[in-house]
């Protein structure tokens, strides 16, 4: 059996990882060749940090010289773009370990790996409305809509917003709880008829949404995780990668399929 030198792997990611210019150095030489000044320029380090840095690549074969330029060798470019994904991974942790807490659970089949690249707005202290505001800026491009969820902290603060779109033709798909529809429909009496009376908009009825909510815009997908104690939303995910819109496509149609149209007796 062959032996795995995992000590040794972990000695390079750590030579990797222990100053900031040394991966986007690699994965720079893996886009194409690039002189000694490029990489200065590029890394905004000393030509004698460049020097160093490319004699360690050179010792482990991650890059070879030809003329006055270097570029990544095979290993080097598997290594490049290894380590380009970790990075991007550990990203998508950082950003996302404060608030994991709030979104869909494993059980739901929402996993951390659909999160990566996607945008992630997080609600700061000085900007709460920031996944509210990002929210809406979605809204605007999108020419369907559908949502379902507890979307009250989500909705409200872009009703003028929705009811323009709807108006102005979005179609748009909403399943509600009961106590939320019935809150949207005494608070807005006049807000909401018009879009109701059109055929661009309907409302389903969900005696048990999920207590996130999911949005499916036209080329984007959303999630959104909530604060119920203070019923402020705290986090929106959004992503275009096909893996979350068939997980959002899926729970969309099993909270559909047990969902029903609004009608005023039904919520009181």
């Amino acid at each position: 059996m062959a032996h795995t030198d995992t000590h040794g792997a972990l000695d390079d990611i750590s030579y990797l990882a222990r100053s900031h210019h040394r991966v986007p150095l690699l994965v720079a030489l893996a886009t194409r060749p690039r002189s000694g000044a490029e990489l200065r320029d590029l890394a905004n380090v000393s030509s004698s940090t460049v020097r160093r840095t490319l004699r360690e690549f050179e010792t482990r074969r991650w890059v070879r010289k030809d003329g006055f330029r270097y570029e990544a060798t095979e290993l080097g470019a598997f290594v490049a773009s290894s380590v380009e994904a970790l990075v991007g991974q550990v990203e998508t942790e950082r950003k996302l370990r404060d608030v994991w807490h709030w979104l869909p659970g494993e059980e739901s089949g929402f996993g951390v790996d659909t999160c990566v690249g996607a945008v992630v707005t997080v609600a700061e202290s000085d900007d709460p409305y920031r996944p509210v505001n990002r929210f809406a800026s979605l809204l605007r491009e999108t020419d369907q809509f559908r949502f379902v969820g507890v979307g009250i902290a989500l909705l409200e603060p872009c009703r003028d917003e929705f009811r323009r779109r709807v108006l102005d033709g979005m179609r748009a798909e909403i399943i509600d709880p009961p106590s939320v529809a019935e809150h949207i429909l005494e608070t807005y009496p006049d807000h909401c008829s018009k879009p109701l009376e059109s055929d661009n908009f309907s409302v389903r009825i969900h005696d048990d949404p999920p207590p996130y909510g999911v949005c499916l815009f036209d080329r984007r997908v959303g999630v959104c995780g909530y604060d119920h104690d203070s019923g402020t939303v705290r986090v929106l995910i959004d992503s275009v990668a096909p893996e979350a819109r068939e997980w959002a496509e899926i729970l969309y149609e099993s909270y559909y399929r047990e969902s029903r149209p609004l009608r005023r007796e039904t919520i009181l």
